[in-house]
This record gives C-alpha cells, structure tokens and sequence, in this order.
C-alpha cells in the first residue's frame, strides 16, 4: 500500500511538473505584438500620410498587410487589419472572411523585389503555426523560403496525392504530416483554412494544427498540415519546413538541419 502511494505521489508530481512546463513553454507575455504594430502604427500611418510604415504594404478594402519580419533577409509576415487569434479563429471557417492564404501567397513577388531578380516559386512556401507552436496571438502567415530537403521529399511524393488529405510517409522531422494537392483555381475560390478543416478530426480542434502551402513541380500547389503531439516533440510549428537564411539563394548562409524543437 505504501509503495502504491508513493507511485501515485510521484506520478502527480511528475505530471504537474510537466503541466508547469508546458505551461511555462506556452506562456509569451508579447503575444500582441503584431497587433499592436497593425492596429497602432500601420493603419494609422496609412490614413494619415499615405505610408503604412513600418509595414511593407497595407490594403484596407481587402483587409490585410505586409510586414518584414526582423528574422531572415526575405522574410514577410502577412497580417489582418482585424482581430484575429490565429489558425483557431473560427472566422477563418467562414467564407466571407477574406482568403488570407490565398493573398499572402499572391504576394511573394514582393520577396523577388526585396531580392533585386526573380525567384522561383519552387523556393517559397507559407506557414501559420498552431496556437501551442507560436509566440503572437494575432494570425501571421509567414511568407519565406523553404528546405530544400522538404522541397525534395514532397515532390517525390507528389504524384501518390490526390485532392484529398492523405498522411505522408514517415512524416517530416519525425512529426505527423498530411499532404493534399491544391490547383490555383481552388486556391482562389477557397480558403485553406476550410479546407484544412475537412481533414478528419481538425475542424473541431484546429488550434492544435500547422497549415502550410507550397508549390508542385507541375505548377499547382501542395497544402500540407501537422498537429500538436507532446509525446512526439511537435507543437505543430509547420515554421519547422522554412529556412529563413534562404541558404539556396544566399550562398555564404550557413546550411543546417531543422531548428530545435520549440
């Protein structure tokens, strides 16, 4: 009996532990950061002088904007000009809210022009965390490059996709993924967000899942999703597929493997 107590004591203190930690993991006292920089800085300047500074660009009628993010030399953040949580807002389920995937993925000549030439779409990608796997509580898609190695091993797999969620084999960096192809006309008339949320057992738990879209060697699109597992190291920060040094198109950047787990 005594030994019993002495198991259940520890296993309650091992499981508060790991409660605090996560806890504590989670716990980011700039959450509103971005908005703040939206709603205080970028909408003012642009109705004052014209200049949504320091964002990069600002559309108030389709209610989004650009801003460069300090990490990266080509990294963009696409943001809301209204309150919005992140992939777990459940506006994002409802069609009449604006198609944010769609519009930040329209505006990645705007890295080509940071970059002085071209860049292939087959260098880019767009990522939104889940809530666990982020640090700003305002949604933010990131417009950035991606790993070549990721770039690799998604179109190998390419022509097994079809239009509907699937698990990718062995997942990537030891998370669960799922892929799916995505034509640019459905791109334009859908929002991902919707579409993420028909893949079993998301729609009801969204917040727990990493959205992410790329392009397809064929010219169309691939999205691809991940979900917060504690007991496999994933927060589901699908950020994990970018490179933000852009190493293939800055040569002198350093190479390395995924980023530590967050």
């Amino acid at each position: 009996m005594q030994i019993r107590h002495r198991y259940t004591y520890g296993l309650a203190a091992t499981l508060l532990l790991l409660g605090a930690a996560v806890a504590l993991l989670l716990y980011h006292p700039q959450s509103d950061a971005l908005w703040r920089i939206v709603s205080q800085q970028c909408l003012p300047h642009q109705q004052t002088t014209g200049d949504p500074a320091p964002c990069a660009y600002l559309d108030r009628r389709q209610g989004y904007a650009l801003f460069k993010d300090r990490r990266g030399a080509l990294q963009y953040l696409l943001l809301p000009t209204v309150r919005s949580s992140g992939i777990d807002d459940p506006q994002l389920l409802n069609p009449a809210t604006p198609n944010y995937m769609a519009l930040a993925w329209y505006s990645r000549p705007l890295l080509s022009q940071r970059y002085g030439q071209p860049i292939a779409d087959s260098r880019l990608s767009l990522t939104i965390n889940s809530r666990a796997g982020r640090t700003q509580d305002q949604l933010h898609i990131h417009i950035s490059c991606t790993r070549q190695a990721v770039v690799s091993q998604l179109w190998k797999i390419y022509p097994t996709l079809g239009t509907q969620w699937q698990a990718v084999s062995n997942g990537i960096n030891g998370h669960p993924y799922w892929a799916r192809r995505l034509s640019n006309e459905t791109l334009a008339r859908e929002s991902p967000f919707i579409l993420l949320s028909r893949l079993s057992g998301a729609r009801d738990n969204m917040a727990a899942y990493g959205l992410a879209l790329l392009p397809a060697p064929d010219g169309q699109l691939i999205l691809l999703a991940t979900r917060r597992s504690l007991w496999r190291g994933s927060l589901a920060s699908i950020e994990e597929i970018q490179d933000h040094r852009c190493p293939q198109l800055y040569p002198s950047a350093p190479h390395t493997d995924y980023p530590a787990k967050r």
